[in-house]
């Protein structure tokens, strides 16, 4: 313990005041291992067993993860501005670099597959920045979390002033605590878009509520290969004659098994003497229903995963689906799961990227084909914006402040030029003169000739 404080101290003495000074020299640590001195947030190896028991074993688990990480890997980060707590435009700094490529060979997307496939499969992502800049993935199971306390340290984490004092990295995954690297809060990006109520830092994987559901899904699957092993019958009863002997019916059974078991022997005639006779025992595929049993169990998957069925291809989307439907559901997709998730990615992303004042990272989302059809939506709300443009800068607002009000959806924004439209005031008249009327002289004045009436003024 002594080791891993010192070490924790010397790694904070670059500032000005040890700020763990103040804390009790027992601070609370759980990791991979388990507790050493506390009670909560320990890893207990979900992200294994998700890993070798869901994403590589489990098709419909792998094709709800790959349908969120191939559209979350196309956004983009930016920095968006503030302007009195309402977003602004998006601009771009050399700090973005850090995100752009974040390790040799690497870009946004590589970045954003990786914290996607950490989250869904762990319920948490670390992302650590480097002195020389670089970004370092961390596997979630070797990263130790760790909170103090400066007055309560007997309560561990749930001290009322429980903070986080940083991470332990254990690059085997051996969970010793005298044997990681410690980093500290401002080096590693923590995210977690689904906190575990029972944690207070760590997320949850939305694989872990499904279990069951998954159980059931690999069931079914091995009940269908089963099915298709034992020549497409859910099962066969055979009965000998009392008069066969132990011998004969073993040698019986030993020659039905090789000619009639199997995928291969399916649908053969079976030829039987001696008494025997064949009972199909329990029902087929159809007779169970077995696409809609197993669609429901589909169907709750995508549901836990935030993807409607229709976008992953799972039977009961595709029954259902009509191009109406699917444009709602792309819909779904995309604000109830893909722009919270950004949105959080980019919140944790900032703990190590230098974000301009007065600004906040943020994603882009306008170059994503799957998005495109919203476009048309947007393109819809900004000619809206540009009639209410137009009508403000014919009442005289200043035109360098009308666009940022009207996108930040703030008048506040809005500065008057002192300036009022053509029809109503003259130009050069300032506001509170009175107008002077100006006389006619009669050749302004047209001459209206009636029908079959001879014009003065035409000398023929």
């Amino acid at each position: 313990m002594a080791t891993l404080w010192q070490r924790i101290r010397g790694r904070s003495s670059r500032a000005a005041v040890d700020p763990l000074a103040p804390y009790a020299v027992n601070p609370y640590l759980v990791g991979p291992a388990g507790p050493t001195m506390g009670r909560e947030e320990t890893y207990t190896g979900e992200f294994v067993a998700a890993v070798q028991h869901a994403y590589r074993s489990n098709g419909i688990i792998f094709a709800c993860n790959l349908a969120r990480a191939s559209v979350f890997a196309e956004a983009r980060f930016q920095f968006r501005r503030l302007q009195d707590g309402r977003p602004g435009d998006l601009f771009g700094t050399r700090e973005l670099g850090v995100v752009e490529s974040p390790w040799p060979g690497g870009t946004t997307a590589d970045l954003l597959t990786r914290m996607i496939q950490d989250v869904d499969l762990g319920g948490n992502a670390f992302i650590y920045r480097a002195p020389n800049g670089r970004l370092k993935r961390l596997r979630p199971d070797y990263v130790t979390i760790v909170l103090g306390s400066r007055s309560e340290p007997e309560l561990f984490g749930d001290a009322l002033d429980a903070e986080l004092l940083g991470y332990i990295y254990h690059p085997q995954g051996s969970g010793q605590l005298d044997d990681g690297v410690v980093l500290l809060p401002d080096e590693v990006a923590h995210w977690a878009p689904i906190p575990d109520p029972l944690f207070h830092y760590r997320g949850m994987s939305w694989v872990t509520p499904i279990a069951r559901e998954l159980a059931a899904d690999d069931a079914a699957t091995n009940h269908k290969l089963s099915y298709f092993r034992n020549g497409a019958t859910s099962g066969v009863i055979v009965s000998l004659d009392s008069s066969v002997t132990e011998e004969k019916a073993k040698r019986f059974i030993e020659l039905f098994r090789q000619q009639h078991e199997g995928v291969t022997n399916a649908y053969r005639t079976v030829f039987l003497g001696g008494g025997a006779q064949v009972h199909n025992a329990g029902n087929n595929l159809q007779q169970l229903t077995f696409t809609s049993v197993q669609g429901a169990g589909e169907t709750r998957i995508a549901a836990a995963a935030g993807v409607p069925p229709v976008i992953v291809g799972l039977s009961e989307g595709l029954q259902a689906a009509t191009y109406s439907n699917y444009a709602q559901a792309r819909r779904r997709f995309a604000d109830g799961t893909l722009r919270p998730l950004w949105r959080s990615a980019a919140q944790a992303l900032a703990a190590i990227v230098e974000v301009p004042d007065g600004a906040e990272l943020w994603f882009d989302d306008r170059d994503i084909a799957f998005l495109r059809e919203d476009r048309r939506d947007s393109a819809e709300i900004q000619a809206r914006q540009a009639q209410t443009i137009r009508t403000l800068i014919d009442a005289g607002y200043d035109p360098d402040t009308v666009v940022p009000a009207v996108t930040a959806e703030n008048f506040r924004l809005l500065r008057h030029s002192g300036l009022y439209s053509v029809q109503l005031r003259p130009p050069g008249v300032e506001q509170g003169t009175p107008t002077k009327s100006v006389p006619i002289s009669k050749k302004d004045v047209p001459t209206v000739v009636e029908p079959n009436q001879i014009d003065p003024r035409d000398p023929s």
